[in-house]
């Protein structure tokens, strides 16, 4: 048996799941119990505007998981998952072994950078970011050349 620890993202729908957060993780988290997987991590993320809509949704609420399982009862989940009218999105990673202890440490960490969100208006150091109204990409800035 192949027990390896996963990094498991769902984007809710924010409509569906805002009066009651909690029932919508209580279904995820039965799914992944019926399925052997235990769970180290669990919590809110961000809720933020999407890249690009999905199921014509522009905003989704992001949810983040460490699991530990064996790899067979991923296909399992996968179902429950695209089963779920709660969920518009899901993505599941294997995580190096040598990663899980600094990566639990993290997504436990309240606090943590890692996991605060940046403002739209926020550019990055390579200077990449959005445009003014925060929706499109405008690429790098472009300088004079001596």
């Amino acid at each position: 048996m192949a027990v390896n620890t996963y990094e498991f993202m769902l984007i809710f729908d924010p409509n569906r799941v805002a009066s009651d957060l909690p029932a919508s993780v209580g279904q995820i988290q039965a799914s992944l119990e019926r399925n052997q997987a235990e769970i180290l991590a669990s919590r809110q993320w961000d809720e933020r505007r999407l890249a690009y809509p999905v199921r014509g949704h522009k905003k989704g609420l992001y949810y983040l998981m460490y699991i530990r399982m064996d790899g067979k009862n991923l296909v399992n989940i996968e179902r429950d998952l695209a089963l779920n009218e709660n969920v518009l999105r899901s993505i599941i990673l294997k995580i190096d072994p040598k990663l899980v202890d600094t990566m639990l440490a993290v997504a436990r960490d309240e606090h943590a950078l890692a996991l605060q969100s940046v403002p739209d208006d926020a550019s990055d150091i390579d200077g990449f970011g959005r445009d003014a109204r925060g929706d499109g990409f405008r690429g790098p800035r472009r300088g004079r050349r001596d």
